[in-house]
């Protein structure tokens, strides 16, 4: 696709216009960060895997209802998907004990939460997505109330529908990163729906037989190849080749493009529910 105008740059991902005004082009980028980019390299392939596992799970998490933001794969690299306001807020949602859980509070890491747990960042790199609670969104305007209570809602299930998915092929889905943007209809009317992506960039997997990390933890911490750990959960999930697409340091980009596209053909279908009945507090 020819290049468009670019709308915003990130660490892992630069998003441009769309083909129309309701969407925009999500660009896979290559690049790994940690400790809020202090630590970077440029990882053949990274970018690859992360499109198309993200891909594969927004689809499946739209067909149990969760509304989504992908519409469909463009290449090996790029994704369409709609075009929302995103709010300002990560959700994280917590099985077991692991990364800035363990610092803070002294646990074990591998420990069983007795319930998951959703903690609340605010997306903001300059002052590092700091942890925040209910009554900061509130009050400074971050999300209204009733648009908290459906990203929490569509928390919970993400949760346990991704739970069953990677316990059926062997990984123990530990904790991950969710972001939400608003959708808003013709006429008004106000949709929340799940955006930005879910791939081992910002999921912690655990190999459920030997504990090995598969996430983006095996760059952060040094713990091995970072890009055979997402081979290895792509190919459990059925998405590429069992020999691999990255293979000597390098994309095999004759055998990427010739990949299964991925379409959400339930977005196209499915009737959004509203949320709210007025627009939502601005930010302060």
């Amino acid at each position: 696709m020819s290049r468009r105008k670019m709308i915003y740059d990130g660490k892992a991902k630069t998003i441009y216009e769309g083909p129309d005004q309701h969407t925009y082009i999500q660009y896979f980028k290559d690049d790994a960060t940690a400790f809020n980019a202090e630590k970077h390299a440029v990882i053949a392939g990274k970018g690859v895997l992360n499109n198309r596992i993200s891909a594969h799970l927004m689809t499946k998490l739209e067909s149990i209802g969760i509304p989504t933001h992908f519409i469909r794969s463009i290449n090996m690299r790029e994704q369409l998907v709609r075009r929302v306001d995103i709010i300002p807020i990560e959700l994280v949602v917590r099985n077991v004990a692991a990364g800035s859980l363990v610092k803070r509070l002294g646990l074990k890491e591998g420990e069983i939460l007795p319930r998951p747990l959703i903690e609340y960042y605010y997306k903001n790199d300059s002052l590092g997505d700091p942890l925040i609670g209910e009554e900061h969104i509130i009050t400074l305007g971050w999300a209204d109330p009733y648009e908290l209570d459906e990203m929490v809602s569509m928390a919970w299930r993400i949760n346990d529908y991704l739970n069953g998915l990677f316990a059926g092929i062997g990984l123990r889905l530990i904790d991950f990163k969710l972001e939400f943007g608003r959708l808003w209809g013709e006429h008004g009317e106000l949709y929340i729906i799940l955006a930005d992506e879910i791939s081992p960039d910002n999921c912690r997997l655990w190999d459920a037989k030997s504990g090995e990390k598969l996430d983006k933890d095996r760059f952060r911490f040094d713990l091995g190849d970072l890009v055979e750990g997402y081979q290895y959960i792509a190919q459990k999930l059925g998405l590429i080749p069992e020999g691999g697409i990255i293979q000597g340091g390098s994309v095999n980009e004759q055998l990427a493009e010739k990949l299964d596209a991925i379409e959400n053909r339930l977005a196209q279908e499915r009737k959004l529910r509203e949320v709210g009945k007025k627009p939502p507090g601005k930010p302060r």
